[in-house]
């Protein structure tokens, strides 16, 4: 009985034993084939995707700045508020800027009122040269007048001196004939003066009225220079009245407000920023060595860490950034140190969104996004442009 029962226990130890080997050898096989099956899926699937979870949402913002200076009198904003493509943000104090634009606009007028005086003085200068030429001639004769009176003067001085002494004629004569002789000569002075100043006025006129000529030359009083001068200074007199009201540039939400009612602000001065919450693209960070193979054009797959596994987004590579985040850094990192060591280096690749998955699921700027490329898959450059052009459609919401 007792040998019987020895057999039995080692039958039954022989057959655990058995199935034992039978359960490890299963699991070997399942092992081997699970293995093998996770390198033909790695190969021919996985090693075409690569991801990374350093990514973030990012947008090309606007920063609102004043083109005048002024006193804040209305600013009706805060942050987080939506605004849209040319909504009033802030009124600066107009009065100097009316004020300019009124003394502009008297400054055209009397450009104008000038222009008009040139065409009238040219005619009128004209006319003073034609007179002028007219007291040179009449000076002219004046002169030879004179001339010949001190010709005459002088012949009958000769004549009597040299009679004076025969007799013939008496003293006085003489005298008389030099007092003849003295006014002939200081006749021919003044006559020679006045024939040089009748030629000096002649000139300068003409003078004058080519100086008036050359400001009406060519134009009228439209297209006169200090006319189209005055305009300018009127239009730019506007232009600075316009500016007292600041738009908005873009559609967005305001960010990093600093506006204050009475506050004074210098032109160029940060008062805003508009993020276009409908224009956001991800700079998804992969390492230089998964970047091999990725091309403009790639699609991408995206998850937010605000929604979850859940909600999936869809883009496509826009472009790969030239050189790293410490490349473009204000301190450059130093390698050529003795202390050195190698860092795999990141890559910022700009990743387009769908707009319709955006506006479905809204993003913010800094975001956490993990981002997936399919390096096997078809390259479509023709979605990055279409995405761009349907971010700046109107939103179906709005």
């Amino acid at each position: 009985m007792s040998t019987q029962t020895q057999s039995t226990e080692q039958y039954d130890q022989q057959q655990a034993s058995n199935s034992r080997k039978k359960g490890f050898t299963r699991l070997g096989l399942a092992i081997i084939l699970a293995a093998i099956g996770y390198c033909v899926y790695w190969y021919f699937v996985s090693s075409h995707y690569i991801s990374t979870e350093n990514a973030y949402v990012n947008a090309s913002s606007a920063i609102v700045t004043p083109a005048v200076s002024g006193i804040v009198t209305q600013a009706d904003i805060y942050d987080t508020q939506q605004v849209k493509k040319g909504d009033v943000l802030v009124r600066l104090d107009d009065t100097d800027a009316r004020i300019a634009v009124q003394q502009a606009e008297a400054d055209l007028a009397l450009a104008k009122i000038r222009v008009q005086s040139y065409m009238a003085n040219d005619e009128g200068f004209t006319a003073l040269v034609n007179a002028r030429i007219a007291d040179e001639n009449r000076v002219a004769a004046e002169l030879a007048s004179a001339t010949a009176s001190f010709e005459r003067a002088k012949i009958d001085l000769t004549r009597r001196e040299n009679l004076v002494e025969s007799g013939s004629v008496s003293g006085q004569e003489v005298t008389d004939a030099r007092s003849v002789f003295a006014q002939a000569q200081a006749n021919l002075n003044a006559a020679k003066a006045a024939a040089a100043q009748a030629k000096a006025n002649r000139l300068s006129t003409i003078g004058q009225k080519k100086a008036n000529k050359a400001k009406i030359l060519h134009t009228g009083v439209d297209d006169n220079p200090e006319v189209l001068a005055a305009e300018a200074a009127l239009e730019q007199a506007k232009v600075n009245l316009a500016r007292t009201v600041i738009h908005a540039p873009i559609s967005g939400v305001i960010a990093k407000s600093d506006i204050e009612v009475g506050r004074r602000i210098q032109a160029g001065a940060n008062l805003m920023t508009i993020v276009p919450l409908d224009k956001i693209y991800v700079n998804a960070n992969f390492k230089e060595v998964e970047l091999t193979d990725v091309k403009v054009g790639q699609p991408v797959t995206l998850t937010a860490d605000l929604y979850g596994d859940d909600i999936v987004y869809h883009g496509v590579v826009a472009g790969i950034s030239p050189g790293t985040g410490s490349a473009f850094s204000i301190i450059p990192a130093q390698n050529a140190t003795g202390n050195w060591i190698k860092v795999v280096q990141r890559l910022p690749v700009r990743v387009e969104l769908a707009p319709s998955e955006l506006e479905s699921h809204p993003l913010q700027v800094g975001l956490s996004m993990k981002a997936t490329i399919d390096t096997d898959a078809d390259i479509d450059t023709q979605k990055i442009a279409q995405y761009r052009q349907q971010s700046q459609q109107p939103s179906r919401k709005g």
